[in-house]
């Protein structure tokens, strides 16, 4: 559980040598907001949920802010819907880094849009801080400074000198790796960390591979017993659904917004499990856009509505009842 190691980051600081589930794994601006909220009002639990919900909040109204400027409200309103009741979205509202890097995510682009690129980019830097897919929000910056030059009248266009606000953004993740190097002497101290979790480099097609070998007793027989693993079975269809998305969004021509769905979804793909894959694409809110889009068809918006309601109920109960999730 992400909880408790936040938890004990915020606490005692990061553990390396000598335990058998590194801390180092996790990235360190959510400890550190919630030291910060600690100082303040005492509890480090009661800090990381105000740390988390405030930073769902500013989400929700910083995405809203980003579609109802192309989209309009009605578009905007329904992409909020679908965000909030995605079947693993209640964990932007617990002690997880998954809100804190939607709010990071969407304020890099929203900033951009807006030309504002130094504060882009600042934003782009607390990303990578927040989570190792931060790192995405590079050449996703990249991609927009790109698209704006192309599409947007001469007085418009950013200049050539905000290209360094998507240059900058490695920055985050570099400043992680110095302040391994200098307190374990290990700058790859939480890939190793994350090693501990069986996350090591390896080819998504290898990953997805693996689960489609068949069965030593037939498919059949497997199911009917209860040997196939369901779990990666779902985080599966949900990697193929937002790969689907990542897709369409390239096909619409909306490139900054594909690039950020589709390596959002491959860099966690790529660390040789499935395992918390319907987690790990709830921050991938371009996608939802897109389905808030599809969704002013109403029986579009009402297949969307009750499969994410149902999903969301049946992930809270088992959640609530201590079964693992995501």
């Amino acid at each position: 559980d992400s909880t408790g190691f936040y938890l004990s980051i915020a606490e005692e600081g990061y553990k390396y040598q000598g335990t058998e589930l590194p801390s180092v794994a996790f990235f360190p601006l959510m400890p550190l907001m919630m030291r910060a909220g600690t100082w303040l009002i005492g509890d480090p639990l009661v800090a990381g949920l105000i740390v988390a919900n405030i930073a769902l909040l500013g989400a929700t109204m910083l995405l809203y802010r980003l579609v109802d400027e192309e989209w309009g409200g009605k578009i905007a309103g329904r992409t909020i819907w679908y965000l909030l009741i995605f079947p693993t979205s209640f964990f932007g509202s617990a002690i997880y880094s998954e809100s804190l890097f939607l709010l990071c995510a969407i304020g890099t682009l929203y900033l951009a849009r807006r030309g504002f690129w130094e504060s882009a980019g600042l934003l782009g830097i607390g990303a990578a801080l927040t989570r190792l897919v931060g790192i995405i929000m590079a050449p996703v910056l990249a991609v927009e400074w790109w698209m704006q030059r192309q599409h947007r009248s001469t007085e418009n266009r950013p200049s050539r000198i905000a290209l360094l606000a998507p240059a900058a953004i490695p920055l985050g993740t570099g400043l992680y790796m110095l302040y391994l190097q200098y307190t374990f002497g290990d700058w790859m101290a939480f890939a190793r960390g994350a090693a501990a979790w069986e996350r090591i480099p390896r080819s998504p097609l290898a990953t997805i591979g693996e689960l489609l070998q068949k069965p030593a007793e037939g498919w059949l027989a497997a199911i009917q017993v209860g040997h196939l693993p369901l779990d990666n079975w779902i985080d599966l269809i949900v990697v193929i659904g937002f790969l689907s998305l990542g897709l369409m969004l390239l096909y619409q021509q909306r490139y900054s917004e594909a690039v950020y769905v589709l390596l959002g979804t491959l860099l966690p793909l790529s660390s040789g499990l499935l395992m918390s894959q319907r987690r790990y694409v709830w921050v991938l809110f371009p996608a939802f856009i897109l389905l808030a889009r599809w969704g002013e068809n109403s029986w579009v918006d009402r297949l969307i509505t009750t499969v994410f309601l149902l999903g969301l109920a049946l992930f809270v109960t088992l959640f609530a009842n201590w079964y693992w999730v995501a």
